[in-house]
């Protein structure tokens, strides 16, 4: 098993994209281009993170030095996926996660920030590629796309101890009627693991699962890109953060960041699946 700093390695070089907000029913706000670049820095565990985003009126540059490694609130996986955010919800305070995805040249990385009514108030979709990579973006990911089955394996990775632990994904999306979907989803072994089924309803650019225990939103984004959040967050209920990136017809990634009923950070998920049926 690769250090947490070898698996953030994978991030390094430059990456050239955009950073563009949505409403949390896929309406696009925002778009300004970026540019990142991660290096190392001789003789030290630090590293040197230069962001340009570039307005109409000029150039904005922040420049940062900090170890990954010796931050609580990050976690990253052997792929270079990571998320970072809160460690903890409470009702009234500001609380947010960004989650991203690599692959091969390209990140995807999705901000999710609530506010202080814990209510999602905008997402934040930053799509970026090597600045020589030659591979189109996706459009907006379509419901139909989904629809299947997925089948694949779970890396689970811990917060209090970085330990991984890896299971059975099985994700089944049938459309009920034109207006109406259902989902089965499912993770470890048959009668050890646990598993749901829930109902949405498809409006737009969005999925609600308003029958689930903590009703669910899914918003479809550009290149492929979902966002899955809590419609708002109770106190005394476990929920879960979750970026999609449909990568290819047949395979997508989700990273999930699961919290518990106390409002704290207990895990975070990577699914790698592909559609079989």
């Amino acid at each position: 098993m690769k250090s947490q700093r070898e698996c953030f390695l994978q991030n390094l070089g430059s990456w050239k994209g955009s950073f563009t907000q949505f409403s949390i029913t896929g309406e696009q706000i925002d778009d300004v281009e970026s540019l990142l670049r991660l290096e190392t820095i001789d003789n030290s565990d630090n590293i040197k993170l230069t962001l340009q985003r570039f307005y109409p009126t000029g150039v904005d540059e922040k420049v940062i030095e900090y170890d990954p490694s010796a931050l609580y609130n990050i976690l990253f996986f052997e792929t270079g996926a990571f998320s970072q955010g809160s460690l903890q919800w409470a009702p009234f305070s500001q609380f947010g996660a960004e989650l991203a995805l690599v692959h091969g040249d390209r990140r995807l990385r999705i901000v999710q920030s609530f506010n202080s009514d814990s209510i999602l108030g905008k997402i934040t979709l930053i799509r970026e590629r090597n600045p020589d990579s030659q591979i189109p973006e996706r459009p907006r990911l379509q419901v139909e796309e989904l629809i299947g089955q997925w089948e694949g394996e779970a890396v689970i990775l811990s917060p209090q101890n970085h330990t991984s632990t890896k299971c059975r994904s099985i994700l089944n999306l049938r459309l009920e009627s034109p207006n109406q979907l259902v989902q089965e989803l499912s993770f470890g072994e048959k009668g050890s693991g646990w598993s749901l089924t829930s109902k949405g309803e498809i409006d737009g650019n969005t999925l609600k699962f308003s029958q689930m225990e903590v009703p669910v939103q899914v918003t479809l984004l550009p290149d492929g890109a979902s966002a899955l959040f809590p419609l708002a967050i109770a106190s005394g209920q476990s929920f879960f953060l979750e970026a999609g990136w449909l990568v290819e017809p047949n395979l997508r990634y989700r990273l999930i960041r699961r919290y518990d009923e106390k409002g704290a950070w207990n895990s975070l998920i990577l699914v790698t699946e592909r559609k079989v049926s």
